[in-house]
């Protein structure tokens, strides 16, 4: 009987440990440092904010595109002289839910109004 209690004990501080395991898991993510010209000329510098899974570029670039396009410079060179990998860090709450929807997050720096 004693056996089957420490089993059972057992079992539930591992499914406990578990747990918390996966609730202290937080997203990571990769900052893309990105600086595009604009039509007038001036130069928007924005960070692209994606899961740090994604590491094919076209789809960097792609996120980046469609960001521009919201800002009518749609057409602008987008490439890696543009856009390049900074670093990986946390997701921070008001990035994670639109990373989640759309997969990337932008933070608009300079220029992007």
């Amino acid at each position: 009987m004693k056996n089957v209690i420490l089993i059972i004990a057992l079992g539930l501080a591992i499914s406990l440990y578990a747990n918390k395991q996966n609730n202290n898991h937080e997203m990571k993510v990769a900052v893309w440092d990105t600086y595009v010209s604009k039509k007038d000329g001036s130069v928007m510098h924005f960070d692209i904010i994606a899961p740090e899974e994604i590491k094919d570029t076209v789809v960097i670039y792609g996120y980046g595109r469609e960001y521009i396009k919201t800002k009518g410079q749609e057409g602008q060179p987008l490439t890696s002289k543009e856009c390049r990998f900074c670093h990986i860090e946390t997701v921070r709450p008001q990035w994670e839910a639109e990373i989640k929807q759309k997969g990337f997050f932008i933070i608009e720096m300079e220029n992007c109004g």
